[in-house]
């Protein structure tokens, strides 16, 4: 059992949480804030409930250094705008003076620290690390489910110097939706995979052979099994070394009942970048100097199909590349199909970096069921993988 954050009595407590303000930054500006705000509800209640907040982040990927591109000063002062609040910072996570202030905090303040990755400790789950980061709270919250396939310290190795520990608002929304709904889905259920690489989503492939009623496949992904297949595909992406196992996926998908559906046409151009629009291609026949881009429009029909009749879709990965207004249409025209049918009361879970940026772009990420903040975290609890941070929390 994962006790929650309405499990405790946080009135007075400083309470350390663990988030995920792991976004994009370019010259100290934040280009995407979506993770940023997804934490906002669970910061919010601790405030109103007269409690004061540590907030502990990863930023990027500084390998045990300081970097200042990869410093949550930024992140700090993003996240004072959005809660109409100073925030205090600290540049080190687990000095005294850090800790110092932290153990001064009063009722509604929020105190930032400084990118936890700036020590190797962190990665390597190292007790005294942990120990130390302890110091800054009562109670300690984990909100970051999209390091929930990580065994870090902030959010495994720390929970052994708590007495009262458990996950926020949004890790308890993940949870819901990727664990509850997923496991009891209502049917059909029908999973959207997108995106470049089979080898990424093997394991959601084959476990979902036998539990969904159908698979769309899209994206960069498709030439491989095309590959498979004997088709010609041009100078479209494909994974040399995964032929094989697309061949034994494909056949476990026709022992299943050809729950697997590929596109019959793609568009095609000579370059990713291209600014003309492609031609509709038929998989069969895409010339020697094209490459696949996106879904075709019979394609399009139809998956939308396929869709109208969905109650319950897991989507992970784009359709096309997207961030081309030239190959987006039919990543937009699914997710448009998403929205409608939500709108009808089917669930509709979208997960991956990727797919959320598509939603984002779109403006449509408000009008599904669920954007998962989770990547490699939402694709190992889809698998049906257990994850250790998740193991870590349960009572």
């Amino acid at each position: 059992m994962l006790r929650t954050l309405k499990s405790f009595d946080i009135k007075g407590q400083t309470i350390l949480i663990r988030l995920d303000l792991n976004v994009p930054i370019h010259n100290e500006v934040i280009q995407d804030d979506f993770r940023i705000r997804c934490c906002l509800p669970t910061i919010n209640y601790c405030l109103e409930e007269g409690a004061a907040v540590v907030l502990i982040s990863h930023l990027g990927r500084p390998k045990g250094k300081f970097n200042k591109d990869l410093s949550l000063m930024p992140v700090g002062e993003h996240l004072a705008s959005l809660l109409e609040i100073p925030i205090k910072f600290s540049s080190d996570c687990i000095s005294q003076d850090a800790i110092d202030t932290s153990l001064s905090l009063k009722p509604g303040e929020v105190h930032l620290l400084e990118n936890l990755r700036f020590h190797r400790e962190e990665s390597d789950n190292d007790s005294l690390f942990s120990n130390k980061l302890s110091k800054h709270g009562r109670v300690y919250i984990n909100d970051a489910f999209g390091t929930a396939h990580r065994a870090h310290a902030s959010n495994h190795g720390v929970i052994d110097n708590f007495k009262n520990y458990g996950i926020g608002f949004l890790f308890e929304k993940e949870m819901k939706y990727l664990k509850d709904v997923v496991n009891k889905p209502e049917r059909p259920l029908v999973l959207i995979l997108g995106g470049s690489k089979i080898s990424t989503k093997l394991e959601l492939i084959n476990k979902y052979l036998s539990q969904a009623d159908k698979i769309i496949i899209g994206g960069g992904m498709v030439f491989t099994f095309f590959k498979a297949m004997g088709y010609n595909i041009g100078k479209s992406l494909v994974e040399t070394k995964m032929i094989d196992q697309a061949r034994n996926i494909l056949e476990a998908a026709r022992l299943n009942g050809n729950k697997i559906i590929l596109p019959s046409d793609v568009v095609c151009a000579e370059d990713i970048n291209s600014t003309h629009k492609g031609n509709n291609i038929s998989v069969r026949d895409i010339p020697n100097n094209s490459m696949g881009l996106d879904i075709g429009s019979k394609t399009i029909e139809k998956y939308l199909s396929v869709l109208d009749r969905a109650k319950t879709v897991l989507w992970n990965g784009p359709m096309g590349v997207f961030e081309n207004e030239v190959f987006s249409h039919g990543t937009k025209a699914i997710a448009n199909k998403l929205v409608e049918i939500v709108d009808k009361e089917s669930v509709v879970i979208a997960g991956g970096g990727d797919t959320a940026s598509a939603l984002r772009n779109f403006k449509l990420v408000d009008n599904v069921s669920h954007v998962s903040t989770g990547g490699g975290a939402s694709l190992e609890l889809m698998s049906g993988n257990q994850l250790d941070a998740i193991n870590k929390l349960e009572i």
